[in-house]
């Protein structure tokens, strides 16, 4: 049982102001594993004010001070690596050996990295008569989503850490348990009292709270487009700055000259990863017209190797989704797709076998999906794939480019140069070629309704700095 019963404020663990808790289920059982305190917005505000008193000398302290810091975090992330896969399974459903080498180790890869390159960040230059200087954005509100939970905390704390920043902390409350690893080891690490803080609680009050509070410099915040425009909206009230990372609808376009069966299995091991529920995953597969037919065969022979059960078995390929409302989202797409007249090719909305305990959908393919139809357009986030024939290339890049969002997507052809073509015309913010690896040094963000700024690599660092010119006289 993981019963969490203190925030992490000032350096320290303190009893929440606002008297709630929330329980928390594991979605392949139903069964309750632990609870968090149902913070508020005071508690909000005491997580603030110790950021913004911690901010000035944090601010001031050497990249090489921070970098660290940084590497302590790192190994005491490792040295509790599989205490993080196994409480992250148990509180989002993704298959454990999928969160030994995902959910747990990208995390520690990430503050490994920003300790390398506050290091390598020329953090002021001369421009003519100017000295240019990257400075701190202040105090960062960080909300993150629960899909990959520790990960996107990484990808926020850990850069606005190494730009100098103060951070206050609110996870999801349906996976935070991750979080509280985490903070355990900042406390472990020493890192000075006030510049990392924990609030754990709803987000309609203190992720609100902290959206709405004057003294916060900069929102991030990792989640579905219709949230993001709500934070958009509370912080204007401010003028705080905000970094968006939303939905996707990404799009694989397989070319003629491309290996289909090499490509319609990438396209859809990376629709099934984590049972879906990916912002950038590959949930639109566009195939020439010709190609359909063998396509959708391919698909469902691929869909038919994906075990659906346990994620602590070894076996299991697809686990639960991570809550009951989002089973019935995706349960309630698959009708829609039937609805409008969609061949469901495999899947489909009755329970799989041997899983009625949990909140499990089976991967289900779609074919002949039209492009303008609801499962073409709206981000599902689940185990559900659309196959879209198209006429020609262009006629490719326009079904790809035409969806509210512009997160990813991928080009598959015989040669790369053919695929780096499409791929420049596609209006998203990261397109694989041929299954190109993700690469942590590149930015991660999107276009249209995805969202607005960047994380990973020195684009992320980047988002928590503000640019200062200084003009002298020589």
């Amino acid at each position: 049982m993981y019963d969490r019963n203190f925030l992490y404020i000032n350096g320290q663990w303190s009893l929440s102001i606002g008297t709630g808790s929330i329980d928390l289920k594991c979605p392949a059982s139903k069964a309750r594993i632990g609870s968090i305190p149902r913070g508020n917005a005071q508690d909000i505000d005491s997580a603030v004010s110790a950021a913004c008193q911690a901010f000035p000398k944090w601010s001031q302290s050497l990249p090489a001070e921070r970098a660290d810091y940084l590497r302590k975090i790192q190994v005491g992330l490792k040295e509790r690596q599989e205490l993080i896969a196994r409480t992250i399974t148990e509180e989002m459903g993704m298959p454990l050996k999928l969160s030994r080498r995902i959910q747990a180790s990208l995390p520690i890869a990430t503050f490994g990295m920003y300790a390398d390159l506050v290091q390598q960040l020329a953090f002021q230059e001369k421009v003519g008569n100017s000295l240019v200087m990257r400075e701190p954005v202040g105090v960062v509100g960080c909300i993150t989503p629960w899909n990959y939970p520790l990960h996107q905390i990484a990808a926020k704390v850990a850069a606005a850490l190494a730009a100098g920043c103060t951070v206050v902390l609110k996870p999801s409350e349906l996976a935070p348990l991750d979080a509280f690893i985490l903070a355990e080891v900042i406390h472990e690490a020493e890192l000075p009292a006030g510049v990392f803080n924990l609030v754990s609680g709803l987000g309609l009050e203190a992720g609100e709270a902290l959206v709405r509070h004057p003294d916060v410099d900069m929102v991030t915040f990792t989640g579905s487009t219709r949230a993001g425009m709500r934070i958009a909206e509370l912080a204007a009230a401010t003028v705080k700055r905000v970094a968006l990372e939303l939905g996707g609808k990404s799009a694989a376009i397989i070319l003629k000259d491309a290996d289909l069966e090499k490509a319609v299995k990438a396209t859809i091991s990376n629709c099934f990863l984590n049972s879906g529920q990916n912002c950038n995953a590959h949930t639109r597969m566009l195939v020439p017209a010709s190609l359909h037919d063998e396509a959708a065969r391919l698909a469902v022979k691929f869909t038919d190797t994906y075990q659906i059960g346990d994620p602590l078995a070894e076996s299991t390929k697809i686990g639960p989704l991570a809550s009951a409302q989002q089973r019935d989202r995706v349960l309630a797409y698959i009708a829609k797709g039937l609805e409008e007249g969609a061949v469901l090719l495999a899947g489909g909305a009755e329970p799989p076998d041997g899983c009625a305990s949990g909140y499990y959908v089976k991967p289900t393919v779609f074919g002949q999906v039209a492009p303008r139809s609801t499962i073409a357009q709206e981000e599902i986030f689940g185990p559900v794939l659309s196959i879209i024939p198209y006429e020609d290339e262009a006629d490719a890049i326009r079904i790809a480019n035409d969806t509210p969002y512009g997160l990813a997507g991928a080009v598959w052809s015989d040669s790369e140069e053919h695929a780096l073509n499409v791929a420049k015309q596609m209006r998203a913010g990261q397109v694989d070629v041929n299954g190109g690896r993700f690469n942590m040094l590149a930015p991660f963000g999107g276009f249209k309704r995805s969202g607005y700024g960047r994380e990973l690599g020195e684009y992320g660092l980047e988002e928590f700095l503000e640019y200062k010119s200084i003009q002298l006289t020589t």
